[in-house]
């Protein structure tokens, strides 16, 4: 929660400087935002590479543990199709690259903002935003009305860092490992998803 309320900050911040024109006109490029989203996924490269806990959970619990990622992707994009339906602005492959952020908000968000709109790129972030803030508020909520792993699907991609604590506290310390590897798969499709979907709008 404090993670997410941070993020917030910083945006409205963002936001603001920009409002302002606080910040250099060197600042206000293109080339900035391009230049920070491949620092990101050199980031998500080093994080997940250094990791070896993944490999350590596909050894003890076999290909089944990709069973938790695919029914992620897809009761997201079941839910994001369900609710696009009520919505009446965005095209359905626009609705689509927002849900396929899976939690990754700081990464998808760069992501849909450079190759689509700004706008699009926003609406990203407050969604995915939302969807950690969610999951941290309701994980023991969702155990009790949905089973366990639901709080894992619920984070997505953030499953393996700022929802990990509530998501064990919730669902037990035997789901570390699952949560762990659900987050790290989501977190290599995230970039790879949003932008294949973009690119077909």
């Amino acid at each position: 929660m404090k993670t997410s309320l941070i993020i917030l900050l910083f945006f409205a911040a963002g936001v603001l400087a920009g409002t302002l024109d606080f910040l250099p006109a060197a600042l206000n490029g293109k080339d900035m935002s391009t230049l920070a989203l491949y620092l990101l996924m050199f980031l998500v490269g080093i994080s997940i590479g250094a990791d070896d806990r993944a490999l350590e959970a596909l050894k003890s619990h076999g290909l089944k543990l990709f069973l938790v990622p695919l029914a992620t992707i897809i009761g997201t994009f079941a839910g994001v199709a369900a609710i696009h339906l009520a919505t009446t602005n965005l095209l359905f492959g626009e609705s689509m690259a927002v849900g396929a952020g899976f939690g990754y908000y700081s990464l998808s968000s760069i992501i849909i903002g450079e190759l689509h709109s700004e706008a699009l790129g926003v609406t990203a972030l407050l969604a995915n935003v939302m969807r950690e803030i969610i999951t941290l508020l309701l994980a023991p909520f969702f155990v009790l009305w949905f089973g366990k792993l639901s709080p894992i699907s619920a984070g997505g991609a953030t499953s393996m860092d700022t929802t990990l604590p509530i998501i064990t506290r919730a669902s037990g310390n035997e789901f570390a490992i699952v949560s762990l590897f659900h987050g790290m798969v989501l977190t290599i499709l995230v970039p790879l998803l949003v932008t294949f979907i973009i690119s077909m709008i």
